[in-house]
This record gives C-alpha cells, sequence and structure tokens, in this order.
C-alpha cells in the first residue's frame, strides 16, 4: 500500500497548485469592480477607488495579484478578507469544525440508513422489502433539501417543539445543545446521500451475490448471514467507499441551502456572503482549503480499500 499512497502525496501538490491556479482564473470573470464595492459610499471619488486598488494590487497584472497571492499561502498567509478586514485563516478556522461536525453527522445518517437499505433490498430482491427501499431511495433522490429542511422546521420544532428550528451552539460550549442544533439538517443532507449510497449497495450486492464465490460459500453449508456480511458485502463496498468519499468531499466544500435554511455559520454560508461582497480573498481560501481536504479523503478512501478487501494491500 506504499506505492499507492505515496503516488497519492506526489500527485497532491501539483493537484493544489492546479487548483490554486483555476480558482484565481475563474474569479476573475465575476462581474462588477470589487475595489467600487468596497468604496461604498465613496465610489463616486475616483482617487478613493484608485487608491483601494493600489491597496489591494488591482491595478498590477494578473500574474503578479497571482504571485503574491500564492507566496502568502507558501508562507501559511492565506490573506485577509477585503470586506471584514480579518484573516482568511481565522475566519475559516472559524467555520471549518461547523461545516466538519455537520458533514460528519450527515455522513453518518447515510451510512446508517443507505448502506443496510441496499444490502436488504439486494438480499431480499422482489419482495416488499426490496420496494420499500426502492421507494425511499427515489424519494430522497427526488425530495429537495431545502423543501425537507422547512418540512421539518414547521413540524419538528414550531408544531412539536422537539428541536431548535435553527442556530447553532458549538460542541465545545454545550456538546448536547449542539447536537440538537445540528440533528435536523444533518438528516437533511444525510438523507440524499443515503439514497445514493442505497442504490450504489444494491447494485453492487446484486452483482456480488452472483459470483461464484458466493455459490461455493453456500456450498460449503455457511450460515446466509455470513454469506452476505462477510463474502458478499466486503467485495460490494469497494465502489461504494469510493462514492461515499466524494460524497463527504462535497459536504465538506460546504451545503449552501441546508446552510441558510437552518441559519449554520459553516463554509458554505461564508463562501456566498463572499461571492457577493467579492471578498476574492476568502473565496480563494475555502476553495483552496475544501480542495486540500478533497484530497485528503480521497486518500483515506485509497486506504480503506485495502482494510475492506486484503486482496488489494499487495498494490
Amino acid at each position: 500500500m506504499q506505492g499507492p499512497i505515496g503516488a497519492r502525496l506526489v500527485q497532491l501538490v501539483p493537484t493544489i497548485f492546479l487548483v490554486s491556479i483555476i480558482v484565481f482564473a475563474l474569479q476573475q470573470l465575476m462581474p462588477g469592480d470589487p475595489a467600487v464595492l468596497l468604496a461604498g459610499e465613496s465610489a463616486g471619488n475616483p482617487h478613493v477607488v484608485a487608491q483601494i486598488r493600489d491597496q489591494l494590487l488591482l491595478n498590477r497584472p494578473l500574474w503578479v495579484q497571482y504571485l503574491h497571492w500564492i507566496d502568502g499561502v507558501l508562507h501559511g498567509n492565506l490573506g485577509y478578507s477585503w470586506r471584514l478586514s480579518e484573516p482568511v485563516s481565522e475566519l475559516i478556522a472559524q467555520k471549518l469544525p461547523v461545516t466538519v461536525q455537520l458533514s460528519v453527522m450527515a455522513f453518518l445518517f447515510a451510512v446508517v440508513i443507505g448502506v443496510p437499505a441496499g444490502v436488504v433490498s439486494a438480499v431480499k430482491q422482489g419482495t416488499a422489502w426490496d420496494w420499500a427501499a426502492n421507494a425511499i431511495g427515489l424519494s430522497g433522490l427526488s425530495i429537495p433539501n431545502f423543501w425537507l429542511g422547512i418540512v421539518l422546521i414547521l413540524v419538528v420544532s414550531v408544531d412539536l417543539g422537539w428541536l431548535p428550528p435553527s442556530g447553532y451552539v458549538s460542541l465545545a460550549r454545550d456538546p448536547l445543545r449542539s447536537i440538537e442544533t445540528t440533528i435536523m439538517p444533518a438528516f437533511v443532507l444525510g438523507n440524499a446521500i443515503a439514497a445514493i449510497l442505497m442504490r450504489h449497495t444494491r447494485s453492487a450486492m446484486l452483482q456480488a451475490l452472483a459470483q461464484d464465490y458466493v455459490r461455493t460459500a453456500r456450498a460449503k453449508g455457511l450460515s446466509e448471514t455470513r454469506v452476505v456480511l462477510r463474502h458478499a458485502l466486503r467485495n460490494a463496498l469497494i465502489p461504494v467507499v469510493t462514492l461515499g468519499g466524494l460524497q463527504l468531499g462535497l459536504l465538506l466544500s460546504g451545503a449552501v441551502l441546508t446552510e441558510q435554511v437552518f441559519d449554520i455559520p459553516g463554509l458554505g454560508k461564508l463562501v456566498v456572503d463572499s461571492v457577493f461582497n467579492r471578498d476574492y480573498p476568502v473565496i480563494q481560501g475555502v476553495v483552496l482549503v475544501t480542495a486540500l481536504l478533497y484530497v485528503l479523503i480521497n486518500l483515506v478512501t485509497d486506504v480503506l480499500y485495502a482494510v475492506i478487501n486484503p486482496r488489494l494491500r499487495g498494490g
């Protein structure tokens, strides 16, 4: 496994470098002048706007702006927010734990619901269990997250009063209250991913159950539970792990609509506010950090392949 892991680590540097170039180039296509926006009421004064452009290097060539920014990144400095005048690294450090907590909880919901449902659907193919699992999966894929979030707020929070409708409390401040404020948005996010995992688990399990090694295991007299869990599921989990890693990466990049509905101050909300305010350093910093997390998740996924399937350890 040292070979694949080493190759992934070698790919990490050029991947992040390429992402930084793409992010810097694409944000130049955003309409509007950030200097005019930052000038506010003084936007009509050309001297004020020119001074802002000079301070932010907006009047310099793009390659000079990029080299100035990437030099700071290499020294651990992601720059300062143009709107808030705070270090971007501190803003990300404040928002990232919120998104990580929400993403991990949502992913746990997805795995706990989606994988068992996919296994049951495959094992009980053509029965009522199969139809029920497919109906749940289809509904999870079809229902928009923001609509489900609003319905849960009306029913669970307003009508029943079981959970707070919005807001966020950190784990360090009050763990129980923190879970109460994030369990509904986590379920909303996890519900959609559970449907995806369920469909892929079912498909992978059906293929695994049709293999010769499963028939051989049954011919040896092994129990059906052992055949399904130890032989079929273990091999079927490889594509599911790949998909799960991709979905977790998407969660960490920020669930914008869900965070807006539940007023969760995560990375998604930070990016949306930064886009509207043309706060380029914050956008660059968030995208760069999430890209790094995405690559690291793929690295962990490669390690999990060998844990699940010992035959891959020699690769």
